[in-house]
């Protein structure tokens, strides 16, 4: 698309138009170039000269002046190039930069392990930890929270530009209907998530190169966590993380048939699977007791199961789990 043509390489909507129409019409006056693209002369001008300093444009000799389009394949490669020996540097500075600042550089076994104190610093570091993922990010979640239990935009961030996401709810955390809205948001969006009954611990791994756990798992908000640099400690917290993956129960479980159960009727088999009780069931949906027994009748007719652990099986037989 003309308009967005040469924004890769640094140029703008101007600059992209008054190319595209150079190279239909080779020689064109300034005149005629500001009158093509209904642009004032004043206004066109710095565009021109732009192009011509990036070696898109040429002006030929003679007057009134005249401009041609150098062939796109060769500017354009060769505009390329140098922006990327200019990422390129920018990429080792800022290498250096990390490196100087403090607590950057791992000197000995001490640094692999630090000390993170108040819950800004706390968060702080959290932030640096997902927008730094370049991969995946491994969350085990559990109550006591900051403040807001269900505010992490970044996560979005993250599923947009292809970093997985992975998360463990403990299934008291999703009692409020509010976060279970949140989650079966981030779920929508791309977040791998599974639950289970009693999972008091908290936890954060990106990538291979850190982790972030909090000193106090207790009933209060955390003020003090432990940060790992890559270790065999990062990996012994990466492999329990793993194990605990594969015992939570999946959440968002999709139906073969959309006809069969509706959506309210998938967040309750998923909290059924993960072992929820009703109360915290009908906290979570924000429903009556009376509708979450209706509601299981109905997920128990459809599965032709008898027990509510039978409706379970039978779930994950179908791939409904």
């Amino acid at each position: 698309m003309p308009d967005i043509l040469l924004e890769p390489v640094g140029l703008g909507a101007a600059e992209s138009t008054l190319y595209v129409h150079v190279l239909s019409t080779p020689r064109c006056t300034t005149a005629q170039l500001a009158e093509s693209v209904g642009m004032t002369p004043a206004r066109m001008r710095p565009c021109l000269r732009r192009l011509v300093e990036s070696g898109l444009v040429t002006r030929l000799a003679g007057s009134p002046a005249r401009y041609t389009a150098a062939p796109p394949q060769v500017a354009v490669e060769a505009l390329a190039e140098a922006r990327r020996q200019q990422l390129e540097q920018l990429r080792t500075r800022v290498t250096a930069l990390a490196a100087a600042l403090p607590g950057a550089r791992p000197g000995d076994s001490g640094d692999l392990v630090e000390l993170v104190e108040g819950q800004a610093q706390m968060r702080h570091r959290v932030e640096q930890m997902q927008l730094g993922a370049q991969r995946e990010m491994r969350v085990v979640d559990c109550p006591p929270y900051f403040d807001s239990p269900i505010a992490n935009p970044i996560e979005f961030q993250l599923l947009r530009r292809g970093v997985s996401c992975r998360v463990i709810y403990d299934s008291s955390g999703l009692d409020d209907k509010q976060r279970m809205a949140f989650t079966m948001a981030c779920i929508a969006a791309g977040e791998e998530a599974r639950t289970l009954p009693s999972v008091k611990l908290k936890m954060l791994i990106a990538d291979r190169h850190s982790a972030m756990i909090p000193m106090d798992p207790g009933p209060n908000p955390p003020t003090a966590a432990i940060f790992v640099r890559a270790s065999p400690l990062l990996t012994a917290l990466a492999t329990c993380f793993d194990l605990l993956w594969e015992r939570a129960t999946p959440l968002g479980a999709t139906v073969a048939s959309g006809e069969l159960l509706d959506q309210r009727d998938r967040e309750l088999l998923a909290m059924l699977a993960s072992g929820m009780k009703d109360s915290s069931i009908v906290r979570a949906l924000g429903i009556t007791q009376r509708t979450v027994t209706r509601r299981v009748g109905h997920i128990l007719t459809v599965l032709d199961a008898q027990t509510r652990f039978q409706a379970g099986i039978q779930a994950a037989r179908r791939g409904w789990l």
